[in-house]
C-alpha cells in the first residue's frame, strides 16, 4: 500500500491546499471554493509551506543520524533545522517560535536552553510524522525522538505530548488500526505517562514546575482534553461548517492534532474530502490540512491520492526518496 509515501505526500498535499486559505475566514473560503473546500492542486509546482519543509528536515535528519539516540539524533536534527532557517526557500511565513529557537541554536546554546519553553505552537507537531512512519523503531525511540524534535523549538509540555501522539497516530494507522479505534487508543496513551529524562534532559527546570512529572503531566492533560472535544464533536454528529468551531483553530499543538483528527475521522475513507475539510477552516488551515492528509495517507496508502498530484507537488523528489526508503 506504500503507507509511508501516502502519508508524506498526503501531508504535502494538505499543506498546499491549505496554504491559500490560511488567515481567511470560513465565509470567504466557502465563497471561493464551496463548502467542500479546495480539492485541486494549483501551480506548477503546487507550493507548500514551512510545514512540509520542516517535516522533510525531521525525516532526512532521521535518515542521516548514526543512531536514533538523543546523542545521535540531536546534532543532526539541529543542523537540519539551522540549514532550513538559513535557506532562501525559508520564505513561507515561518513561525516565530521556530525562528527564535533556531537563532539561539545557531549561537551554540544547548537545545534545552534554546527551546522556547512556554510555546506550544503547532510547529512542534506538524513536522513530526516521519518519526511515526520510519520502520523498525522501538516504542521508546519513536516517542522519545518525537518529543525531542518538538523540544528543540517548542518546550511547552503540551507541544511534547501532542507531537508524540501525532507520530503514534500515523504509525498506528499505517499498521492497520481501525480509524474508529483511534481516539480511544490515543486517550489511553495520555494516562500515566512519565517524563522522558533520557531524551529531554533537564528541559523541565526552565518551566517553573515543581518537578519533571508535574511538568509533563500538564501536557498530557491538555492534550487529552482536546481529544475529548473531538469525541464530543463526532458524537454530536453535526459535522458541517467550520471544523475549528468544534475542536479549535489549530494554532497550538493540541488543537492542531485535535482538529486534524476531527477532519479525518468524519470521512476516513474519502481522503480528498479530508484535505478539503481541513483547508476550509478558519484557523491554521495549512497545518490542519497537512496533518489530516498525513493521517489519511498513512491509513490508505499512496493509491488514495490522485495519481497526477505526485508529479506536481513541490519537493516531490525528496518526498519520494523518504517514502521509498520506508515503504
Amino acid at each position: 500500500m506504500r503507507n509511508a509515501s501516502g502519508s508524506l505526500f498526503g501531508l504535502a498535499y494538505g499543506d498546499s491546499l491549505g496554504k491559500p486559505t490560511e488567515f481567511q475566514d470560513y465565509a470567504t473560503i466557502v465563497a471561493r471554493y464551496g463548502a467542500q473546500g479546495p480539492q485541486e492542486l494549483t501551480g506548477e509546482p503546487a507550493l507548500v509551506t514551512d510545514d512540509t519543509q520542516m517535516m522533510l528536515a525531521v525525516g532526512e535528519a532521521l535518515g542521516a543520524a548514526p543512531q536514533l539516540t538523543p546523542e545521535g539524533y540531536e546534532p543532526v536534527l539541529r543542523k537540519a533545522f539551522l540549514d532550513w532557517a538559513a535557506s532562501p526557500d525559508n520564505n513561507r511565513a515561518p513561525g516565530m517560535t521556530c525562528l527564535r529557537a533556531c537563532a539561539e541554536l545557531a549561537d551554540g546554546k544547548r537545545w534545552q536552553d534554546a527551546s522556547q519553553i512556554h510555546s506550544k505552537g503547532c510547529g512542534a507537531n506538524m513536522r513530526v510524522t516521519p518519526l511515526g512512519l520510519a520502520p523498525g523503531l522501538t516504542e521508546d525511540q519513536r516517542a522519545g525522538a518525537a518529543q525531542l524534535q518538538a523540544g528543540l523549538t517548542h518546550g511547552h509540555p503540551t507541544g511534547l505530548a501532542a507531537s508524540e501522539l501525532t507520530a503514534l497516530t500515523v504509525r498506528w494507522l499505517a499498521d492497520g488500526l481501525d480509524p474508529h479505534d483511534l481516539l480511544p487508543a490515543l486517550r489511553a496513551r495520555c494516562v500515566g505517562q512519565h517524563y522522558r529524562e533520557d531524551w529531554l534532559g533537564d528541559l523541565w527546570r526552565r518551566s517553573g514546575a515543581s518537578d519533571p512529572q508535574a511538568f509533563i503531566a500538564v501536557g498530557w492533560a491538555e492534550t487529552d482534553a482536546a481529544l475529548a472535544r473531538v469525541e464530543t464533536a463526532l458524537r454530536r454528529g453535526d459535522v458541517g461548517g467550520d471544523p475549528c468551531l468544534a475542536t479549535g483553530e489549530g494554532w497550538i499543538a493540541e488543537e492542531a492534532l485535535a482538529t486534524a483528527l476531527y477532519c479525518y475521522l468524519i470521512s476516513p475513507h474519502d481522503p480528498v474530502a479530508v484535505l478539503g475539510r481541513g483547508a476550509a477552516s478558519s484557523g491554521d488551515s495549512d497545518s490542519i490540512a497537512c496533518l489530516a492528509g498525513a493521517f489519511a495517507g498513512a491509513a490508505l496508502g499512496m493509491a488514495a491520492w490522485p495519481e497526477a498530484w505526485s508529479g506536481r507537488i513541490e519537493y516531490a523528489d525528496r518526498l519520494r526518496a523518504l517514502g521509498d526508503a520506508w515503504d
